[in-house]
């Protein structure tokens, strides 16, 4: 198809067949869909065809040999008969009543009337969909029969990431991603916030304590960005009062966990604050409950196709936020016999211990740890008020793991000056202009960043964070 003219078709959507207010028995329509599977028979051939847009809807279209015409319809069946598995195909044929268990669309089937390929795909595929689309539990269930599924493999998946988004459950998985920053957008709109661009080529780090990608920068040094800290706390400088921004965020550290990505999106938002950083705690629990109660009340039939390969519950949180603080964390991990250091940080191991006693304790899977000691927190960390050993900043829990941090910020630019490069390990000098817009004035704020893919990953209750990306970057993947 090269666009070379107009022909007038409306195509229908596989998922209005038979559907109420949709396409009925009796109609004639043009479908264009994947082939997903395909059976001949001699006389007949029955096709398989998937949604493009929606992988989970598929329905049956088929041709019988006719006496009127035997010889082209012997050579019809040959041609659909020489289609390949995920070849795209523009199907015009009779919608008919039918009662076909295979497939969504199951009172309906179409019978062909013609059939052109717009795209054909090779007939051996790196896996095959079939085997991509099953859960870990029906192959563990198939192991002891004659014929046991086999696993298709991360590595192989990514490989081919193209075709691994066409399963389903990991199409519907990038719709479930979308549908979080759409939330997140609609919940800070609200909130009179607006939406921000900044750079992410910048001349210094603007994390303390993680690695960064570096570049030339016309003969100078430059760095990817680690966040959007430094500028969307000028952007309260400049009085845009509450901002957020949805983009890239870049971490050079060599972590090949579950958990961790080198590159991904990040939710940041920053917001000037009148009394206290709670102000900005509350925001957050409102910000996430839009998204939990959206995602379960408008997209549900998305998590529903997620549901039937990676198991999942919806996460339960309070009504009111559930805030812990850092010395009553320590206590209760120390209450259930762990080893917790009131001055260090969290391991992965704590914080999933720290999550099972909270779900105990409040029935909550979704929480708030603040007061975070100021050894483990980031130069620009406002210090708590009545111990200086701890800070107003806070982490935001998922299923027993963080995915989300943030803190008041200092705005008053000596102590700002006292507390960075040196301690810290960051040079002064990339930072003047971020300590100077605060010497211009800068009213009291805090802020948050969330990384998407975890959070999709945790909400999804998934087993790897790069089934929540795209196309991942670790330290051992760069392509596709």
């Amino acid at each position: 198809m090269r666009s070379r003219g107009e022909t007038g078709r409306t195509f229908a959507k596989i998922a209005t067949l038979g559907e109420e207010g949709g396409v009925r028995a009796g109609e004639t329509v043009w479908l264009r869909g994947r082939v997903s599977a395909i059976r001949g028979k001699g006389s007949s051939c029955f096709l398989v065809l998937r949604a493009i847009d929606s992988p989970s809807r598929t329905v049956q279209a088929c041709y019988f040999k006719s006496k009127e015409d035997a010889e082209g319809s012997k050579r019809f069946l040959r041609f659909l008969n020489d289609l390949t598995l995920e070849s795209i195909v523009d199907v015009k044929g009779l919608v008919a009543a039918a009662e076909v268990k295979s497939c969504s669309q199951g009172s309906v089937e179409v019978q062909i009337e013609r059939c052109y390929v717009l795209s054909k795909a090779p007939a051996i595929l790196p896996f095959l969909m079939e085997d991509a689309a099953r859960s870990e539990e029906e192959i563990a269930a198939s192991q002891g029969s004659e014929k046991p599924f086999s696993p298709v493999y991360q590595e192989a998946r990514l490989d081919n990431r193209w075709l691994d988004l066409r399963v389903p459950a990991n199409h519907a998985i990038m719709r479930v991603q979308s549908a979080i920053c759409q939330l997140f957008r609609e919940a800070l709109y609200a909130e009179n916030f607006i939406e921000i661009h900044t750079p992410k080529l910048i001349s210094g780090e603007s994390e303390g304590g993680a690695e960064v990608f570096r570049t030339d920068y016309f003969g100078r040094s430059a760095c990817l960005a680690q966040s959007p800290q430094l500028y969307k706390q000028m952007a309260i400088s400049g009085d845009l009062g509450r901002v957020f921004e949805i983009g890239p965020v870049f971490r050079a550290e060599k972590s090949n966990t579950r958990r961790h990505l080198c590159e991904f999106t990040g939710l940041d938002l920053e917001m000037a604050i009148e009394e206290h950083y709670n102000e900005t705690l509350l925001l957050l629990h409102s910000l996430f409950k839009h998204i939990f109660l959206g995602l379960e009340s408008r997209f549900s039939s998305e998590l529903s196709v997620v549901r039937s390969q990676y198991k999942s519950l919806p996460v339960q949180f309070t009504e009111e936020p559930c805030i812990l603080h850092w010395e009553e964390a320590i206590q209760m991990l120390r209450d259930a016999g762990e080893e917790a250091e009131l001055l260090e940080d969290l391991s992965s191991s704590l914080e999933l211990k720290l999550g099972e006693l909270v779900k105990n304790k409040f029935d909550t899977d979704f929480f708030i740890l603040d007061r975070f000691p100021a050894a483990v927190r980031p130069f620009y960390t406002m210090p708590c008020p009545d111990d200086e050993r701890f800070t107003n900043s806070y982490d935001v829990f998922l299923r027993g793991q963080e995915i989300c941090s943030g803190a008041q910020r200092v705005h008053d630019p000596a102590l700002l000056i006292s507390q960075e490069s040196p301690k810290k390990g960051m040079p002064l000098e990339p930072l003047q202009a971020y300590v100077t817009s605060f010497q211009h004035g800068v009213s009291p704020h805090a802020g948050a960043g969330i990384g998407l893919e975890r959070v999709v990953f945790l909400y999804l209750g998934l087993d790897n964070v790069r089934k929540a990306s795209m196309f991942p970057r670790d330290p051992s993947r760069c392509s596709p």
